[in-house]
Formats: structure tokens, C-alpha cells, sequence
């Protein structure tokens, strides 16, 4: 993939040129005036709108803050420069990580528009088909292959990829119930270390948080041990094929 910027008058684009020519400023009027739109999910600061635009279907997502900030601001950034937009950092994520064979949205472009010490931005990625959060498929009553989920997160953490917010809404199965993984909005690289089991223990406790609302499935303590045993595995089997 190589990576196209179109910049404005206090905005810019950085985008697939396989995928998007020529994007203008706003990606989602964009969407909104070219594309058909097929719905949304997700609430708050994760909302992202789902449209169909030519034959490509697309996952919006604008940026938005979470907590007591986003009352005040809701979607403003302090600006510190281009490359340090929310935006532009999750896109390049996505691009390596996409590179590299991992289950992620293939990004499309990410845009920013910046009013004075602020910006706005927004993120567009395709839409995964057939895919629902694991916390949809847990209250569906499905069954899981929590050991193959193991194996998935394995996998991004042996190319050092840290997911910020790890949790049950951001894995998504897909029709043939693959594991993906989404929302990579503050996430990095960085050197093994404490993280990778501060990761797990996040999605743990999203796991058990939403066992504890009405009517929700009770916690899975089996398919919690099938997920770290498939996790063992995946490590396991990286580090011998590292090995001498």
C-alpha cells in the first residue's frame, strides 16, 4: 500500500489511492452525498456509520471523546501537528498491521480539519462483512472458538501492536466466525513487556462486565482458559519459529 496525502487550506487527507481518488475535505459529507447509507453501530465516542459508496462499502467513524471531556469538547483535538492527529496515527496502524496479514479494516483515508488550536477528524476503513461484536455474538448465545480468539490476539501482540481499550465490543466474527480486531484509536508499537497481560486482563474485565447486566450470559470461565490457552499456543509457536 502506498499511502497519497491531499492537503487544503487547514485540512488534509491521508488515503489508499487504490481505493479513494482525489478525497475532498470532509469524508463523511462525502459519504453522506455520494454514497447509500446501510446503517451504524456502536454508541457515544465509537459510533461508526456504515454506507455503501460505488461498489466499496465503508465504515465511518468521526472522532469523538468519552467521559466528562467529551461534554465539554465532544470532538476537538488539540492540535500538535499533522502526524499526531488521532486520525493519521490509527490510519498508519492499520496500514501495518494490514501489511502484515493481521485481521484488521483495511484502511480506506483519514482526514483532519483543523480550526485554529483545534482539529476534527474522521476515519474511514472497509466495513467487514457479516461481522458482529463478540459481545453480540456472547448475548446471541453463540458458540465460540475462544481458542482461535487467543491465537488472533497472539498474533498482534508478537508484532507489538498495543490495543488501548481491549475489549469485547472492539473483537469482531465474522460470517465464517474469524476473529478481528478494531479501534486501534491510541494504540501503538511498543517492546513485549507488561502490557500484553495488562491487554488480556482488560478484555477480562469487559468480558466479566458484561456477564453482570441483566440477562446477559453468565461469564464463560472455560472459554476464558480456551482463549489464554490458544494465546499460549500462538506465542508458543512464534517464538519457536524465531528461534535458532
Amino acid at each position: 500500500m502506498s499511502p497519497a496525502i491531499q492537503t487544503g487550506p487547514g485540512w488534509a487527507v491521508l488515503h489508499d489511492p487504490a481505493l479513494v481518488i482525489n478525497p475532498g475535505p470532509d469524508l463523511l459529507r462525502h459519504a453522506l452525498e455520494h454514497g447509500e447509507a446501510e446503517g451504524q453501530a456502536g454508541r457515544g465516542r465509537g459510533q461508526v456509520r456504515f454506507f455503501q459508496v460505488g461498489d466499496r462499502h465503508w465504515a465511518v467513524r468521526h472522532y469523538r471523546r468519552g467521559g466528562w471531556m467529551g461534554r465539554l469538547v465532544e470532538d476537538r483535538y488539540a492540535w500538535t501537528g499533522a502526524e499526531r492527529t488521532r486520525a493519521f496515527r490509527e490510519w498508519r496502524m492499520l496500514a501495518r498491521l494490514h501489511a502484515a496479514g493481521l485481521p484488521v479494516p483495511r484502511p480506506v483515508a483519514a482526514g483532519w480539519r483543523r480550526r485554529g488550536l483545534f482539529y476534527t477528524a474522521e476515519l474511514v476503513t472497509l466495513r467487514i462483512a457479516g461481522a458482529a461484536p463478540l459481545s453480540a455474538r456472547l448475548a446471541e448465545g453463540a458458540a465460540l472458538d475462544w481458542r482461535a480468539i487467543g491465537r488472533m490476539l497472539a498474533d498482534f501482540h508478537a508484532l507489538g501492536a498495543c490495543h488501548a481499550d481491549l475489549n469485547a465490543h472492539n473483537i469482531l466474527l465474522d460470517e465464517d466466525g474469524r476473529a478481528w480486531l478494531l479501534d486501534f484509536d491510541r494504540g501503538r508499537f511498543r517492546a513485549p513487556g507488561p502490557w500484553q497481560e495488562q491487554n488480556l486482563a482488560r478484555l477480562e474485565r469487559s468480558l466479566r462486565k458484561i456477564a453482570a447486566e441483566p440477562g446477559a450470559p453468565a461469564f464463560d470461565p472455560a472459554g476464558w482458559r480456551a482463549l489464554r490457552s490458544g494465546y499460549a499456543e500462538g506465542r508458543d509457536l512464534r517464538l519457536r519459529a524465531s528461534g535458532p
